[in-house]
């Protein structure tokens, strides 16, 4: 169960960032109460992964995670520069979130 609540945490992550976006300096009130719930939503779960999972971890995964989805995200819908060296950073981050679960006992 641990990390189905880090795979929601880092969903509600991910949807606080775009969110925050969207809101254009939390002028826009819809984005702006999103991003507050889902910000509030990300926590809350990364707090139920801590439970049983190292917070080291969980919070890595959590982070890296989500950083990767977001910076994608960004590319894929928001225009974003998608330079070789950008594209190049998300695979070590992903090589290291990898390596992260593959340690975890």
């Amino acid at each position: 169960m641990p990390w189905f609540y880090l795979l929601l945490a880092i969903v509600f992550e991910v949807g606080w960032a775009l969110s925050m976006k969207k809101s254009e300096g939390l002028s826009r009130p819809g984005w702006a109460i999103a991003f507050g719930v889902m910000y509030l939503l990300s926590a809350a779960f990364l707090a139920l992964a801590t439970k049983k999972m190292d917070v080291g971890l969980a919070y890595a995964l959590w982070a890296g995670s989500g950083m990767a989805i977001i910076a994608i995200c960004g590319m894929a819908f928001l225009g974003e520069s998608a330079s070789l060296l950008r594209i190049g950073s998300l695979a070590l981050v992903l090589a290291g979130v990898v390596g992260l679960k593959m340690s975890a006992s």
